[in-house]
């Protein structure tokens, strides 16, 4: 957590609350190099009803619950309640080598071809025991 903190780009997928914040499930931080990939607000397939949100920390302030975080994005923003047990991960360039059968890897925004084939802008693989959570 001591990385997640103002002016870092980051995603997180959380849980809608009825008073309209959000409860972090997970935290990932991008690379200065991938800021503003994927910018927004939106629905996200990791449990039903579950979010993601793309975007810059605006404010990080604790609280009883953890901590709160605010996301500004290009079209609005989204608070976040963030409990102390929560899953963080960093993003960090790879290579080919880093690809090993067994690994688990995730691939967002693949585009499927007419032969079935997938194209990928990129793919997320674990590393040193830490596995794409998304």
């Amino acid at each position: 957590m001591a990385d997640v903190k103002q002016g870092v780009f980051v995603g997180i997928t959380a849980m809608p609350l009825p008073d309209g914040t959000q409860k972090a499930v997970e935290i990932h931080i991008f690379p200065e190099a991938m800021r503003g990939t994927n910018e927004g607000h939106r629905p996200w397939d990791l449990m039903p009803n579950s979010t993601m949100t793309n975007a810059n920390i605006e404010s990080a302030v604790a609280s009883s619950d953890g901590q709160e975080l605010v996301l500004k994005y290009k079209d609005g923003e989204k608070k976040f309640i963030v409990p102390a047990n929560i899953e963080v991960v960093m993003f960090a360039p790879a290579t080919t080598a880093d690809l090993k059968p067994g690994e688990k890897v995730f691939v967002p925004g693949a585009k499927k071809m007419a032969d079935g084939t997938a194209v990928a802008g990129f793919v997320v693989v674990g590393r040193n025991g830490v596995n794409p959570p998304m």
